[in-house]
């Protein structure tokens, strides 16, 4: 067990505490304390990754209104939420008129993809044209 502590010590670069292992390897807090770091860590990771991710603020799924629209594939829609189509180096597109949600889908979709590990850059078709455009004017 000190062998793991001591490994997870070293992968947070806690250099002072593994070059002083000797004297704290038997502490009662020390496994606490290696645990806060790592789940500090995490936590300013996702929130440092979700800003750049540009997803912005949002409705989570839960409150998400599933009766309307009418014909949005529940099941198909919590299937993506798994992210099984990013291991098969898939898409996901979202197809319907102004106001049925695809944002607030995708929105959605991005920020499960960043609580997974993966890194996101999220952006509209509207946003991306006009990068596009004012890319191409320059």
């Amino acid at each position: 067990m000190s062998d793991a502590l001591l490994q997870r010590a070293k992968a947070l670069h806690l250099h002072g505490l593994a070059a002083h292992w000797a004297e704290v390897v038997g502490e009662a807090w020390l496994p606490r304390l290696l645990d806060w770091e790592e789940t500090e860590r995490t936590r300013r990771s996702l929130e440092r990754r979700t800003q750049a991710a540009k997803i912005g603020a949002f409705k989570p799924l839960c409150d998400f209104d599933w009766a309307w629209p009418k014909r949005c594939d529940r099941a198909a829609i919590e299937d993506l939420m798994l992210l099984g189509f990013l291991a098969e180096a898939g898409n996901a597109v979202f197809v319907g008129p102004s106001g049925v949600g695809k944002t607030t889908l995708a929105q959605n979709l991005a920020y499960q993809a960043l609580a997974a590990g993966h890194s996101v850059l999220f952006t509209t078709a509207g946003q991306m044209l006009s990068d596009l455009c004012a890319t191409d004017s320059d």
